[in-house]
């Protein structure tokens, strides 16, 4: 027998798909709470010392963050190549905003104390806000249009042509979308900055952490709710090989309303995913309000896990839909690799994940503690 053919190709299909969610929620737990506690810097931290404490909680392990962004590219890229190639292509200049305040992020860090201007100063701190605010938004706006449907098409050729515009992107159910993923990330930045400040700066994390966890839980039941009564989702309408070739051609679909529902009455314990995203963010509510700080922190990344979950759950099979032609819809039987890129890829990640996952918790338990205005104004230290 064939090495690879040790694991038939629709598992192998299947378990890249839980892999590509196990990195998007990886990334939303670790860098989330850095784009989190940037959005709120305005807000949490009034001095110079406040904001500096901020930063700090963040300043040792954002970088080491954004490897689970790198690896979910990267996964995209290798197992799902359709998917990668419509994204990169539809969502150019949404990308390039992601990317531009991305890039912000790493540059305000290193500068921001190069001189001792406050305006100096104020300007990097606006930068990191921008920073925080604009991938978060963006994120959950890609997440809205993904479930209404994206407007592209294969030719027999099989050559994309993607006919929407960024401007029609942003919609009223994809900004409903993306003020979701705001109000989760600073609610996750909120939970992590009552773990690692003190004083002021944490008291008024409490204070935004609450509200965001309120934000988050009404957020998430009209974003349901219009999503069952007003937008249709979508259903393979043919018998699809889940074992066959990559074209997805090769099926029809069609526009169905309340498909996005289908799952959770075929698969009744699919419904713990909602569960655990409202279960979570009231958890974390309630822990904020009774102090306990590393159960705000975990109960945060429970809801993360239980509201991107609930995403990838109600669209399987589909990863990305198509508005404009049902039929090129990509699935998770029509959209991958081949099965030798599969395989050999999962024995790569095998190997090399839980190294990741280890030297992570690694430096986390390294650089755990607080941060306080000693810490960072101690001129012997390494603080930004």
């Amino acid at each position: 027998m064939i090495l690879h053919e040790l694991i038939d190709y629709e598992t192998l299909r299947i378990i890249w798909w839980l892999l590509l969610g196990v990195l998007l929620i990886g990334f939303a737990v670790t860098d989330g709470f850095d784009l989190g506690v940037g959005t709120l810097l305005p807000f949490v931290a009034k001095t110079d010392t406040e904001r500096r404490i901020a930063i700090n909680s963040i300043g040792p392990t954002w970088e080491g963050n954004q490897v689970w962004l790198i690896l979910g590219g990267g996964a995209i890229f290798a197992a799902w190549p359709p998917l990668y190639a419509v994204a990169f292509s539809g969502f150019y200049l949404a990308m390039f905003a992601i990317l531009f305040a991305l890039i912000l992020r790493p540059v305000a860090f290193k500068y921001r104390s190069k001189r001792d201007s406050a305006a100096w100063k104020a300007g990097w701190d606006w930068a990191l806000f921008i920073g925080g605010f604009v991938p978060s938004l963006i994120f959950g706006v890609a997440v809205g249009n993904v479930l209404q449907g994206v407007p592209f098409r294969f030719d027999d050729d099989m050559r994309i042509y993607y006919e929407g515009s960024f401007f029609a992107l942003l919609n009223p159910y994809a900004l409903l979308c993306g003020l979701l993923s705001v109000a989760m990330l600073v609610m996750h930045g909120a939970a992590w900055l009552q773990v690692k400040a003190e004083g002021i700066v944490a008291e008024r994390a409490r204070r935004y952490g609450s509200l965001a966890a309120l934000i988050v839980i009404a957020l998430f039941a009209l974003g349901g709710l219009i999503l069952w009564m007003g937008i249709d989702g979508y259903r393979i309408s043919s018998a699809i090989d889940t074992a066959g070739p990559s074209n997805p051609l090769l099926k029809t679909a069609e526009h169905s309303h309340g498909a996005w529902l289908v799952n959770y009455g075929a698969h009744p314990w699919m419904v713990i995913a909602p569960v655990l995203g409202f279960v979570g963010a009231a958890t974390a509510l309630l822990a904020t309000l009774g102090r306990r700080e590393i159960a705000v922190l975990l109960s945060s990344k429970l809801a993360i896990f239980g509201i991107i979950s609930t995403v990838g759950l109600s669209m399987f099979p589909f990863i990305l839909p198509s508005s404009l032609d049902p039929r090129s819809s990509l699935t998770v039987w029509d959209a991958s690799s081949s099965h030798m890129t599969l395989f050999i890829m999962l024995v790569v990640t095998i190997i090399f994940l839980p190294i990741v996952i280890a030297y992570t918790a690694w430096v986390y338990r390294v650089l755990w503690g607080k941060v306080d205005a000693e810490m960072v104004n101690d001129k012997g230290g390494h603080a930004y």
